[in-house]
């Protein structure tokens, strides 16, 4: 009886929901509008970098929005602890001139519960995300 329980503890503890930008959307530069809430040191350089990988550049910005940017990502992110401090939680959106038009939900289910997964980095766990949100296939 313990080991299914055990066995649901270290799968299934994901939730990933993802709007993908239009096929119509030719992005190649986007705007991330810097959020100080966010203590996950390493996700805006892992953003960025998958950002690169899909040839879409990155500007980071705080405060108003540069000129000539008409696209904007705005994201959150949580971390828990269990012994250390892990990525348990980050949501994206993009929007073009004030609506969106992509966003990304990134979640361990009770925080991970017994996975061991819940401290792979945070690239392990952005990664797929990004690449679903921008609509990318490889």
């Amino acid at each position: 009886m313990l080991l299914p329980l055990i066995a649901f503890g270290l799968v299934g503890c994901t939730s990933v929901r993802v709007t993908p930008l239009a096929k119509t959307e030719a992005i190649n530069r986007i705007c991330i509008q810097k959020n100080d809430a966010v203590k996950v040191s390493d996700l805006l350089p892992v953003v960025q970098q998958r950002l690169t990988y899909h040839h879409i550049q990155s500007v980071v910005f705080n405060g108003e929005r540069p000129d000539n940017c008409p696209y904007i990502m705005n994201y959150t992110a949580r971390r828990t602890w269990d012994v250390v401090p892990y990525l348990s939680s980050a949501e994206f959106s993009i929007n073009r001139d004030g609506v969106i038009i992509a966003s990304a939900e990134f979640h361990l289910r009770a925080g991970g519960g017994l996975s061991l997964m819940k401290w792979r980095g945070t690239d392990y766990k952005i990664n797929p995300v990004i690449d679903r949100l921008v609509g990318a296939s490889d």
